[in-house]
């Protein structure tokens, strides 16, 4: 480490040499976005405790460093990492990943998150309470984590309880005088001076008791939204004002040290219905009856386009088969271990690209078909499919209208009841979607351009949800792939693009055509250094960060320091 430069010599009085990543090969793998981005930074920091974390805060503060808080770096819209050299100070990445307690309130209604406690640490640990948490792993990666998912407005696969959102939350900022500031809205008495509070929060020095508040731990006005069938404005979005709070889609414009959520109960019955048909207009009917007619909402409703069903089977097979034959308590070190690997191989001239990925996707053909026979039959068949869960009271309610909407071809299309292994492979087979389309443009790097990723939200009245792209720009398009909460009417639309094509020019025009159907975007993922943020987004983060000390550049805002109130 370079003692001699003055923010790592001081660094160096908080943290130990080995919580200092500073050249270039250790710094490597947090200054690169999952997806795409990259940038420079003078450090990346790893503190072990939450202390660790205030005092390497105060050192960069004092050194008017730029900070970008960064947990798993699973994001896709490069809103976790530094973005490009043109910053007007020194960049530190703190990664927050090592602070990863959960913490149970009460009988584990509720829980208090670190930073770095991921959703599959969270979803593990809740299942001794028999409660379940907000989101289950499936957008993106199993490293996800939970405050990551609050600060990004993440949505996730269960109908019923919307975006990630919480008003508890306990953060520090930098205010208009460039002071940094501890701020415990937790609503827990954890005493008065920052090293208190985090010393208490720490060794649980506090009562587990929930007392009755009026700030909320989760979207409780969710499913009311989600209802509302003929609303002309979709159901939830980044730039939505109304969950923008505090940690709430903070974007990292805040350091967040911890976050209070609810915890759900869990359903004594589940069933899964397949659901098949060539129709977009049977589906839109069918969503439309059951979320505003049905007494109890799905849990899970996902939809698979027939394009990505297939890309799916080949190129994520590998994912369906590790989770299926080493689940998921492996996976995050594995997803770590293929990291470092890439890492290695990545400085070696002699290896070609994507090293890992190309032996992942070569050993996953040894294995045979891996998809039950009514699944392959129905992509056979239809176009369009839909994966429904329904719980409790909902199972009867599913049970007959399905009957009765397919009854003697009144609607276009079939569906089936999945038994145990259908609906296991079916969930698979959709979480293995969010990735396969990148290693299909990896695996055919050289005859492909690259991939525009575009998470959207349709308006919840949107009766024509498919989209229908102009001859002009499906010529420039090698695959549409499309997936996504369906009833939340919140898409994944995937284009990897032929060879040669401009994706910043063709993203503007799939943009403008959005705009025209009234659609937002993104949906579920904050707006990194990828889209301009709306006005309000921008009020909120300028509010958050009035100096631009964190993660600045995001939302197309400017990457210098505002130093003046007039500035804002």
């Amino acid at each position: 480490m370079n003692n001699n430069h003055p923010v790592l010599a001081s660094l160096g009085n908080v943290l130990q040499a080995d919580q200092i990543a500073v050249s270039a090969k250790s710094k490597a793998h947090y200054r690169k976005g999952w997806r795409s981005g990259e940038g420079d930074a003078l450090a990346v920091l790893f503190p072990n405790t939450l202390r660790e974390l205030w005092e390497a805060l105060k050192v960069c503060v004092s050194h008017n460093c730029i900070i970008i808080m960064q947990a798993a770096n699973t994001g896709l819209t490069e809103g976790s990492t530094p973005s490009g050299s043109d910053y007007d100070r020194d960049v530190v990445v703190i990664n927050t990943l090592a602070m990863d307690t959960i913490i149970p309130m009460g009988d584990a209604e509720q829980i208090i998150s670190f930073p770095g406690a991921t959703l599959h640490q969270l979803e593990s640990q809740l299942k001794l309470a028999s409660r379940a948490p907000h989101s289950v792993i499936g957008s993106s990666c199993l490293g996800a984590s939970i405050v990551g998912g609050v600060a990004n407005n993440s949505g996730g696969a269960l109908v019923k309880r919307g975006p990630a959102y919480t008003e508890l939350s306990l953060f520090a900022w930098v205010n208009e005088k460039g002071e940094l500031e501890l701020v415990n809205h937790l609503g827990i008495d954890l005493g008065e001076s920052p090293e208190e509070i985090i010393s208490n929060l720490e060794s649980g020095n506090f009562s587990r008791t929930i007392e009755p508040t009026d700030k909320v731990a989760s979207a409780k006005d969710y499913v009311e939204k989600i209802r509302d069938v003929d609303a002309d404005t979709p159901s939830r979005y980044n730039a939505d004002e109304s969950k923008l709070y505090e940690a709430s889609g903070c974007a990292g414009k805040i350091a967040v040290f911890a976050v209070r959520l609810d915890t759900f109960n869990v359903p004594k019955r589940e069933r899964t219905y397949y659901v098949g048909t060539n129709d977009p207009n049977t589906l839109a009917q069918l969503r439309r009856h059951i979320l505003s007619q049905f007494d109890n909402l799905p849990e899970v409703g996902e939809y698979l386009h027939r394009d990505i069903f297939d890309i799916a089977q080949t190129y994520g097979k590998d994912t369906f088969l590790s989770v299926k034959h080493l689940g998921t308590q492996r996976l995050p070190k594995l997803f770590a271990l293929k990291g470092k690997l890439d890492q290695v191989f990545n400085n070696w001239k002699f290896v070609p690209n994507s090293l890992t990925d190309r032996a992942m996707q070569f050993a996953s053909r040894l294995f045979p078909g891996h998809l039950p026979d009514r699944i392959i039959q129905y992509r056979q068949k239809y176009e369009h499919h839909l994966i429904l869960k329904m719980s409790d009271e909902g199972i009867g309610e599913a049970d007959k209208y399905l009957a009765e909407f397919f009854k003697d071809g009144s609607a276009e299309g079939d569906y089936f009841v999945c038994n145990a292994d259908e609906a296991s492979s079916a969930y698979l087979h959709r979480f293995a979607a969010a990735g396969a389309a990148v290693r299909y443009q990896t695996m055919h790097e050289k005859e492909l351009g690259e991939i525009i990723a575009l998470d959207i939200a349709l308006r919840r009245n949107d009766l024509d949800w498919v989209e229908k792209l102009p001859p002009e720009i499906m010529d420039k398009i090698d695959k549409q792939l499309y997936y996504g909460h369906f009833f939340c009417h919140v898409f994944h639309q995937d284009y990897v693009l032929k060879k040669g094509v401009d994706p910043k020019q063709l993203k503007k025009e799939l943009l403008s055509i959005l705009d025209a159907r009234g659609a937002k975007y993104p949906a579920e993922h904050n707006v990194g250094h990828l889209y301009k943020a709306e006005s309000q987004l921008q009020k909120f983060y300028r509010k958050l960060d009035p100096t631009n000390t964190f993660n600045p550049g995001i939302g197309g805002d400017s990457k210098h320091k505002r130093n003046c109130s007039c500035c804002l």
